[in-house]
């Protein structure tokens, strides 16, 4: 009978301890020592490995460079997001919060590709007939060439792989799948890590494209291993509560394209519908109103402008402390800004609470929201009301002054478009006025000016 013994490892790092400890000592994070069970061997077997990959050495000039070429999904967003489609041998990990839609967002993938390709799924949380089921559901063609498989042994998934031969693989997800040459429970750091290095050894050589899903924690961090991030060529990450019905995916990472796009789809009852105008979306709805406390800008992600409606709101506080609660908005800049309104717009908030937000949900870090977050708070401050066909666009400095932001052309032209009609800008130069755009452009080099402006909408 094999010898068993209790060791503590960090699911950060994957560092060890024969004893629980608050702080990882290899990687400082605290609370993330977890038990786990492994069996004491006298002499440590070597690693054979399920599958090889290496190659002979050669010279970088006589090297065949290899193009990467795009394959469309069929997914206009999700293309977006990965540059144009997958590329042969690309290793893609999809995570995001349980029931976020990750699955859904896999099959109608697998679909869509079925069409030329070989799709080989492999299940480890659910049954075949739930596959099916949903598959039914979201409307997949029953002569998709899609094979099903449920299992997590990685050996019995590998043995599977060579006697299909896919085109694509999917993993649903990686914290089910175990390795049978390591100790430890499905999801533990050193199971994932190994499991997801075996995948990658097999599909890289043939050129399969691989799908990988996995689980984020409460924290926002992929459940288990954070090195994952280091093996795959692709992270995209759902970034939204899974009660919204927006889904914003993000790539974090991609060898093969660019990592400032997101792709914004709609949950719906035939799956995850992607949002082509996103800009409705992400607005209260009743931009013709009035109200105070309220600015608008145009926040850029990637090539894409977005609409933002940022929203203030200062009341007399309750508290010793005055409150100050940024929601979609980065929380320290939020902290900086307020103290430049009070220094150099002299709008007093001692004893004032400040609450800001972006509607919609979507949570964005461009610094030429800081316009019109200044606007909003002083609107809100002096009950002044903001036009609602005005648009900020700037990055606000600490020291009060107005900066510039990239994109200024791309931005001014949107929001023109989306019905603005004036635009309060820091100084443009020749380059960055949109060229056929009509939109009145109000150059101001201090936030303190945006005053002088709005008391005379207010009049």
């Amino acid at each position: 009978m094999a010898k068993l013994r209790t060791v503590f490892k960090c699911r950060e790092c994957g560092a060890a301890s024969t004893k629980w400890l608050g702080q990882c000592p290899e990687c400082g994070k605290w609370n993330t020592l977890e038990e786990e069970v492994e069996e004491v061997v006298a002499e440590p077997k070597a690693r054979r490995g399920l599958t090889g990959f290496s190659s002979e050495v050669v010279p970088l000039a006589k090297s065949d460079a290899t193009e990467a070429l795009h394959e469309p999904t069929g997914i206009s967003e999700l293309d977006r997001l990965l540059g144009g489609g997958i590329v042969r041998g690309q290793m893609i990990l999809l995570a995001g919060h349980p029931g976020i839609g990750k699955s859904t967002l896999m099959l109608q993938i697998a679909s869509n590709l079925a069409r030329g390709k070989k799709i080989l799924y492999v299940t480890g949380e659910e049954s075949i007939g739930q596959v099916a089921a949903r598959a039914k559901r979201l409307g997949v063609r029953a002569e998709a060439d899609i094979s099903l498989l449920a299992e997590t042994n990685l050996e019995k998934i590998i043995a599977a792989y060579r006697k299909v031969g896919p085109d694509v693989l999917v993993i649903d997800s990686i914290q089910t799948v175990s390795h049978p040459e390591f100790t430890g429970s499905c999801g533990t750091i050193g199971q994932v890590r190994e499991s997801a290095a075996e995948l990658l050894r097999l599909c890289k050589p043939e050129g399969t494209a691989l799908f990988v899903l996995g689980h984020v924690t409460k924290d926002g961090d992929l459940a288990g291993p954070k090195v994952l991030e280091h093996i795959v060529d692709t992270v995209l990450y759902f970034d939204s509560e899974r009660h919204n019905l927006l889904r914003v995916l993000r790539a974090h990472k991609n060898r093969f394209g660019p990592t400032s796009e997101l792709g914004i789809f709609r949950m719906a009852e035939g799956g995850l519908e992607p949002v082509e105008d996103a800009n409705a979306c992400f607005t209260s709805g009743s931009k013709s109103r009035p109200l105070k406390g309220r600015a608008f800008s145009m926040a850029l992600e990637g090539n894409r402008p977005l609409l933002s409606e940022v929203q203030a709101l200062v009341a007399p506080t309750r508290y010793p402390f005055p409150r100050r609660m940024a929601t979609g908005l980065d929380s320290n800049r939020f902290q900086i800004l307020l103290a430049a309104i009070e220094r150099h717009v002299g709008v007093s908030l001692e004893n004032r609470d400040v609450y800001a937000s972006l509607a919609g949900g979507l949570k964005l870090a461009d610094p030429a929201l800081d316009m019109a977050l200044c606007a909003a708070v002083i609107s809100s401050a002096r009950d002044i009301i903001i036009p609602p066909d005005w648009v900020f666009i700037g990055e606000a400095g600490i020291l009060g002054q107005s900066a510039r932001v990239s994109g200024m052309e791309l931005r001014l032209a949107e929001a023109y478009r989306m019905g603005y009609r004036r635009a309060f800008t820091p100084r443009l130069s020749k380059e960055d006025r949109p060229k056929g755009c009509p939109i009145e452009i109000t150059e101001i080099e201090e936030i303190g000016d945006i005053v002088s402006h709005i008391p005379k909408a207010a009049a």
